[in-house]
């Protein structure tokens, strides 16, 4: 299932992963992980935040993604079922 990814990251935590160095680690781990087929960093209300656009193959690979976005960064995470323009016509035409 594609699935939108929200993760705004804590402020006090993200600085230090920053300041240590391992930002691109981080990134580059949850990026090796998901394969986001879009990934899009920015703010919202006043907090770094990540939106990445993947497919969640199996419920059970949330907590392996999760978890270390919780631990290293402070996260809050909303996961969101989302279509793209072919997902949305399958679906209308499928109303009839």
């Amino acid at each position: 299932m594609r699935v939108l990814l929200q993760a705004h990251l804590d402020t006090a935590k993200s600085n230090d992963v920053i300041q240590s160095g391992k930002m691109p680690q981080v990134v580059k781990g949850l990026m090796d992980k998901i394969h986001p087929e879009s990934a899009y960093f920015t703010t919202d209300h006043g907090v770094r935040t990540m939106y990445l656009v993947f497919d969640l193959e199996d419920p059970s690979q949330m907590p392996s993604i999760a978890e270390p976005l919780f631990v290293e960064l402070g996260a809050d995470l909303d996961y969101t079922p989302v279509m793209n323009a072919d997902d949305l016509q399958k679906g209308l035409a499928q109303m009839k």
